[in-house]
């Protein structure tokens, strides 16, 4: 098994690390230099002399990067054993880093996460974090995990080939794997561990707003391309609406112009995949949702307005409210 550490201007809590697993275990460390300064020589010297290997990258590229480096280098070497990544700031014990390398030897091609529980003392930021992406990524996949953004993971080595082509370099690659895990059949694997922050978690390079983002971003993706298929639906309901005092015929017109705007935006920029998803089959999974959602549409649109009395735009806001992280699961889920 290798411990694979990806570190960016660490301090001694590195070293500390180190020095406790090489007490407890035999395993290999990899220590991946993510472009840290001249200042901070002396600290990967020191992993070093203490039996490790240190990869550098001469700038800083982004922790997915490093990982990715640690990655790729394992499978050069032809570990066949399975790789457990460790943050570098003393916040992962050694005792639960090596609880989750016996995990990853039970549980072969599966993502082994060390989730946090989350009780006691835990800053703010980290969190309310936590809890937004947690609830995001239930939202995407339809199946909730405890800790999103645990940077204490297992893989097998029959992994590593995916894991270097997941997109990322920066804290979103981890967010890019929990969301690509199900499309290619790998399932989670979630371990209890100890939840710690030293110094309210000032030692971590996240960066709340750009990194936030970058998570964030294939979600925000589909709230932006439905948000344009929503004002299209709009203007045509309202369009038909008038011209045919139709509910029915008002809402099936709507949906089929913004639903061709909807499903041509998702497939090229939403849930686009490298390999492809076949044009065919998105094509008929993706309209057989529309009949249902529009269905359902309908039906929710016909007991607001029409038996309860909501006005039209109110009645269609509260649908649509209903019905959109429907649509983004079973679009991430089976359409695409």
């Amino acid at each position: 098994m290798t411990i694979l550490i990806p570190s960016y201007e660490p301090d001694e809590r590195l070293i500390s690390l180190i020095h406790h697993l090489k007490e407890v275990s035999d395993d290999s460390i990899l220590v991946v230099d993510d472009g840290s300064s001249e200042e901070y020589r002396g600290i990967f010297d020191s992993a070093k002399q203490a039996g490790c290997t240190v990869l550098t990258h001469k700038m800083n590229q982004g922790k997915g990067s490093a990982l990715k480096t640690g990655f790729d280098y394992v499978r050069q070497q032809g570990g066949s054993d399975g790789v457990v990544c460790a943050d570098s700031d003393g916040q992962h014990l050694p005792e639960d880093i090596l609880r989750l390398t016996k995990v990853v030897r039970e549980h072969r091609n599966h993502i082994v996460l060390g989730s946090r529980q989350f009780t006691g003392k835990v800053p703010l930021r980290s969190r309310i974090g936590n809890s937004a992406t947690r609830m995001v990524y239930a939202l995407a996949t339809g199946k909730p995990i405890q800790d999103t953004q645990t940077g204490l993971r297992g893989y097998s080595s029959e992994m590593l080939d995916w894991l270097c082509q997941i997109p990322g370099n920066r804290f979103e690659y981890e967010m890019n794997m929990l969301l690509e895990a199900p499309h290619v059949g790998y399932d989670l694997v979630e371990v209890p561990i100890d939840t710690i922050y030293l110094d309210d978690n000032k030692s971590s390079h996240f960066r709340p707003l750009a990194d936030s983002a970058r998570v964030y971003y294939p979600f925000l993706k589909f709230c932006a391309s439905s948000g344009f298929a929503a004002i299209l639906d709009f203007v045509l309901l309202f369009l038909l609406q008038g011209m045919t005092s139709n509910l029915l015929v008002s809402i099936i017109g709507s949906r089929l112009f913004s639903s061709i705007f909807n499903y041509t935006m998702n497939r090229k920029f939403v849930f686009a995949k490298r390999n492809g998803t076949a044009i065919r089959k998105s094509l008929f999974r993706y309209f057989s949702l529309v009949i249902i959602i529009m269905l359902l549409n309908y039906g929710f649109m016909y007991l607001f307005h029409e038996n309860i009395g909501i006005p039209l735009i109110a009645s269609k806001l509260i649908t649509e409210a209903l019905l959109f992280s429907f649509s983004y699961w079973a679009q991430r889920k089976i359409v695409y």
